[in-house]
């Protein structure tokens, strides 16, 4: 949908400014690994591939996710695209993947985090992801994270309580799922759809708000759980972010920021670090 703009931000970045981003990947150095956590089907990714492919850039490509069909679609797709492309996927959690990885190869090491996911962590979970990220850098190794950042909540409203409906329709499903897997019995009908925006701290927060005093039996699990009128279940964070704070994050991490790629809006950046 329109309201939605994050992913068209990005894709446009990528489109528009593919060959500042690739000199600045590989300034200094002709051959590195590149390492995208969750890689997903790897859209905006084989902009930049496609790029570094017809420069004749010594890149292996190292896609990790979660998925095992993902990842074996995406090794597929770029066979066929890209001939000429080193593509090692590696499936799992992140880090769990990414050990055997943590000895210096003697390349120069990019890490890319795309799609505005750092913006689904808590502060907690934020300090860890770039601890560990840290952990697995040696000095000139570099990482490139995408971050939403502020701007009119309207804006930012519309993308997350959206007109049409397909933001309540995403979290109610939740509910058709569990009535599916694990035989629970939710009334659809019994929740409310709720999301704020705080444009001090920059947190997109979404709930279900039960609308009555209800139970919900679940098979599977052999268990039964209550529910207060107006009782809300979490189910979405999603942070936005300034520049400022984005520097300090690199910053408390080891790293400094090098290039801050933007959209034409503003809305959204593309933010490149270097391991100090």
């Amino acid at each position: 949908m329109p309201e939605y703009y994050l992913t068209d931000c990005e894709f446009e970045i990528f489109t528009s400014q593919r060959t500042q981003i690739v000199e600045a990947i590989s300034e200094g150095c002709n051959k590195f690994e590149l390492i995208e956590l969750g890689a997903g089907d790897g859209l905006k990714t084989t902009i930049l591939l496609e790029h570094m492919v017809e420069k004749s850039i010594g890149v292996q490509y190292i896609p990790v996710d979660i998925s095992e069909k993902t990842n074996a679609d995406l090794v597929k797709k770029l066979s066929n695209e890209l001939p000429a492309l080193g593509v090692k996927a590696l499936t799992g959690d992140y880090f769990h993947a990414l050990k055997p990885l943590n000895g210096h190869s003697g390349l120069r090491k990019i890490f890319l985090f795309l799609g505005a996911n750092i913006g689904n962590f808590s502060d907690e979970e934020t300090q860890l992801f770039l601890s560990q990220l840290s952990s697995l850098c040696h000095t000139g190794d570099k990482v490139m994270i995408g971050f939403d950042l502020k701007k009119s909540p309207e804006v930012i409203m519309n993308a997350y309580s959206d007109p049409h409906g397909h933001t309540r329709r995403f979290n109610l499903n939740h509910l058709v799922r569990l009535n599916k897997e694990l035989g629970a019995n939710f009334d659809l009908s019994n929740f409310e759809q709720h999301t704020s925006y705080h444009p001090g701290t920059g947190a997109v927060k979404s709930h279900l708000v039960s609308l009555t005093d209800q139970k919900v039996d679940m098979e599977e699990l052999g268990q039964s759980f209550h529910f207060d009128k107006w009782e809300p279940v979490f189910m979405e964070l999603s942070r936005k972010f300034d520049l400022e704070t984005i520097a300090i994050m690199a910053e408390n991490h080891g790293f400094k920021v090098e290039k801050q790629f933007m959209d034409k809006r503003n809305y959204f950046v593309d933010s490149l670090w270097v391991k100090d």
